[in-house]
């Protein structure tokens, strides 16, 4: 049996036949929606991004997300991160009623964001790394990267908010406290648990910044962006999830990995476009 992958933007018609070209891939590998219409849908997982409960919140984008997801039937509901706008306890409290609602509909899978940090804490982490995302602790729990294993799949997260972080500086002072950075401590530590899942299993790596650049605003997410799409590569991931950017996309890594960039649901898009989640529908084909 051979798993496939299929992406559509959360906009699109979802038997949309038009491929994505994968960004920054080769002609012979391009393609980030991979089967043709009419195989077995297997598994759909709803991957969402960038909520921003409190200031820039689309509430009525909101209510239509909760109302719509249970439609999809989704197997799991990944958000890759930046649930508050800025890391306070009233926006993590409604995050949290957020995720416990979309919880009914299928589990979860949550890991942090930039703005769900508090960087302010320990700038370049003189009083430690543990302050850092302490309100997000009190109400999603100490695991900042949860792993999520389920009957036809394992979902690993990554941290790649890490505040104003010695790996996160740049030479443009605008990415202070914005860029991600992804340790080497953190592709290993996936690798790893990868390498001991089943091979009938799919296999997914969810980080919160953006590991291609933006579609419209061309920004990477990551302070060493090449860097990280090689280290990704090596995971054995079969698709890495990501947000940051609010626009959503697809493509795939030079090594071949296919990545999920999902959108964003507060008033904050770019370009004038509105906001939107993907969709990723699992199959196996003879």
């Amino acid at each position: 049996m051979e798993r496939r992958l299929e992406q559509h933007s959360g906009r699109e018609a979802l038997l949309d036949p038009d491929p994505i070209q994968g960004a920054g891939s080769r002609r012979w590998r391009g393609r980030a929606d991979l089967p043709p219409p009419g195989h077995l849908v297997n598994l759909v997982v709803a991957h969402i991004s960038d909520v921003h409960f409190g200031g820039r919140l689309d509430l009525p984008q909101v209510g239509v997300l909760e109302a719509f997801l249970p439609t999809l039937t989704p197997a799991v509901i990944v958000v890759s991160g930046d649930i508050t706008l800025r890391a306070r306890h009233g926006e993590f409290q409604a995050a949290l009623r957020f995720m416990e609602s979309i919880g009914r509909i299928a589990p979860t899978h949550l890991v942090p964001g930039n703005h769900d940090t508090q960087w302010w804490r320990s700038p370049l982490g003189i009083l430690g790394t543990r302050v850092l995302h302490s309100k997000y602790r009190r109400y999603f729990g100490e695991d900042l990267t949860p792993v999520l294993e389920l009957d036809d799949l394992v979902i690993a997260g990554m941290l790649s908010a890490n505040g104003l972080s010695p790996g996160s500086l740049t030479w443009n002072p605008n990415d202070c406290t914005v860029k991600g950075n992804l340790p080497a401590s953190e592709v290993r530590r996936v690798r790893q648990r990868f390498a001991g899942v089943p091979p009938h299993k799919a296999r997914l790596a969810v980080l919160h910044h953006n590991v291609l650049p933006g579609v419209v605003s061309h920004r990477w997410g990551l302070s060493r962006p090449r860097a990280a799409q090689r280290a990704l590569d090596t995971l054995g991931a079969d698709i890495v999830l990501c947000g940051h950017d609010h626009t959503e996309g697809a493509g795939v890594l030079p090594g071949g990995t296919v990545v999920s960039t999902s959108g964003t649901h507060s008033v904050r898009t770019r370009g004038g476009l509105p906001s939107a989640f993907n969709l990723i529908r699992m199959t196996e084909t003879q």
